[in-house]
């Protein structure tokens, strides 16, 4: 039985992948202050509608995009829901975990507990992707876990939820990268429909979360929409919400997940 090497394709130079990792990264450092403003400096009540702000605004700009023929991708169709399936339940899923997670731990278990999710990639590489690592680039993953271990040794505490949360966020987070990576190779839906169309499943659903939470009420009446320093970072927001996720599905296309989620760790630790 023959086995595939770990590697992309040759047409994809090592430049362009060297700049589409810098890409993310510099995007996902960004979106971080941005948000940081918004929910932080401002005391904007709602993840959920911050976040779904920036779903609709990927819905808008690829819309336009596709009716002035800048992009191309397939138009809508029942096939749509088995091509994209299960990226919008593995977004959502990775969404409200990573919500949940944030406020239960310390930042040294935190941190630690993340690092769970390249080895988690790097399996799931494995078996679904039917990829074969280097014994190096396996040795690599696993000191990265036993150096973030012995960096919070001094913070053992315990707590269910947390732990549960943050493991199954770790999951999410790992699976989403991957079934993206795989559905990057669907021709007939591309970078631009995976990024369209599981934006568009999954706006519904935080929709109604958002109104079942009471977030969208409050994201309604909160007071500060009067002010154009608010209303501007908002915008900020939401727009970068779609550069970085376009950053991450470029990444994908020219990198391996696993590369991915190793550059999307460096953010969770400047958080």
């Amino acid at each position: 039985m023959s086995v595939k090497i770990c590697g992309e394709p040759s047409e994809h130079s090592r430049p362009v992948k060297l700049l589409a990792a810098l890409f993310y990264a510099c995007c996902s450092f960004l979106i971080t202050v941005v948000n940081k403003t918004v929910l932080t400096g401002f005391r904007f009540p709602s993840y959920l509608c911050l976040g779904m702000g920036q779903l609709v605004t990927t819905i808008a700009v690829l819309y336009a995009a596709k009716m002035s023929k800048t992009v191309q991708f397939q138009d809508f169709d029942r096939s749509i829901l088995i091509k994209i399936f299960p990226l919008p339940l593995l977004y959502f899923g990775n969404h409200v975990t990573g919500l949940a997670s944030t406020k239960k731990l310390s930042l040294p278990m935190f941190t630690v507990l993340r690092k769970f999710t390249i080895l988690m990639a790097l399996i799931l590489e494995v078996y679904i992707l039917r990829k074969s690592f280097p014994k190096r680039i396996v040795y690599c993953v696993m000191a990265i876990i036993a150096g973030a271990m012995i960096a919070a040794s001094s913070d053992l505490a315990f707590n269910v939820e947390g732990y549960t949360f943050v493991l199954l966020n770790d999951a999410f987070t790992a699976a989403n990268t991957v079934y993206t990576k795989k559905k990057l190779g669907d021709q007939s839906l591309g970078k631009y429909g995976v990024l369209f169309y599981n934006a568009l499943v999954i706006v519904i659903p935080t929709l109604v979360a958002s109104a079942f939470t009471g977030d969208l009420h409050k994201a309604i009446s909160f007071e500060d929409w009067v002010k154009a320093t608010f209303v501007f970072c908002f915008i900020m927001s939401c727009f970068m919400g779609f550069v970085v996720v376009y950053s991450v599905v470029l990444c994908n296309y020219y990198n391996s997940a696993l590369t991915t989620i190793v550059v999307g760790a460096i953010k969770v630790n400047y958080q």
